[in-house]
């Protein structure tokens, strides 16, 4: 869904139908479905101690941190000096719930109806909220593989990946399609950064003499849940549920030993970090390095 933050309290004023135009400083050709999202950032001194504008709220309360509504943006207008003489005369309401200035926009909306409240967290201009279910269909365009230095797609990972690996940046994994699990990890991460859920991801690897294979994934908790988010591993793709995260760890982690491993492991080996994100571009030993510069896990079990 297409998603537009508002700081409050105008975001319940689209809600509640009393504020129809939104102002902004920046134009946009999109037209369409669009959600309204009330930030977490507290209203501005100015605006509560405005009494006409607190008043149309008519002691409704405000919505922090959520999508409350959607609408449908029909049109961007260029506020002309004539524009904005109109609104204040003829719309004052309207007025005095935006900022009309000449040279700004005023985006018009349309068939507002209230939502459920689904908790996101905001960002800037309009953006993609997807839920987990959504974000597992759009990996489904995800070829597992590689893109080297000279960004030549890579089908195999064979003996050159060490010294020829690039890790892409989410953008670039969509428009190429394809990406090894240390990629697909961060197209994950950027479709999941929406929501409010506990999002970690973790660097599992076995240290050896030969090839040291890893496997990285993501996890996020939900309605008191734990969750396997999994594309790249084609025997494991699925959301997979857990009660708490150690019983995920583990059964990844076992997983990983039975398939990956063939059995064969050293656990004094096997180590699982918990790494944040990464910077786009790295090289194969710059990812090690930033994975286990992260949090080691302790998995007794």
């Amino acid at each position: 869904m297409k998603v537009l933050s508002l700081t409050e309290p105008f975001a319940t004023l689209i809600q509640e139908k009393k504020k129809k135009i939104e102002t902004r400083s920046w134009q946009t050709a999109y037209r369409g479905e669009l959600y309204i999202h009330a930030s977490q950032t507290k209203p501005s001194s100015k605006d509560l101690e405005n009494a006409e504008l607190m008043a149309l709220l008519d002691n409704q309360s405000l919505n922090f941190g959520n999508i409350i509504c959607k609408c449908n943006l029909v049109d961007c207008v260029y506020m002309t000096k004539e524009f904005v003489e109109n609104m204040k005369k003829n719309n004052y309401q309207e007025y005095i719930c935006g900022d009309y200035q000449e040279g700004r926009y005023a985006w018009i909306l349309k068939d507002i109806e209230t939502i459920k409240p689904l908790k996101a967290k905001g960002q800037l201009s309009i953006w993609n909220y997807y839920n987990d279910h959504e974000i597992m269909h759009l990996m489904q365009e995800i070829a597992y593989g590689w893109v080297d230095k000279k960004l030549r797609k890579q089908s195999l990972v064979d003996e050159t990946f060490s010294d020829n690996y690039m890790l892409q940046t989410p953008q670039e994994i969509i428009k190429n399609k394809i990406g090894v699990c240390w990629d697909q990890v961060e197209l994950e991460r950027y479709y999941f950064k929406g929501n409010t859920w506990n999002i970690k991801t973790y660097f599992i690897v076995h240290y050896d003499d030969d090839k040291c294979p890893t496997h990285t994934f993501l996890t996020y908790e939900k309605n008191g849940k734990c969750y396997w988010f999994e594309h790249a591993w084609k025997r494991f793709t699925g959301i997979h549920e857990y009660g708490n995260q150690k019983d995920l760890l583990l059964d990844v982690r076992n997983k990983f030993i039975k398939f990956e491993l063939n059995n064969k492991c050293n656990m004094e080996n096997l180590i699982v970090y918990e790494y944040q994100k990464p910077k786009y571009h790295i090289t194969t030993e710059e990812f090690y390095k930033h994975c286990e510069s992260g949090v080691k896990m302790c998995l007794l079990k």
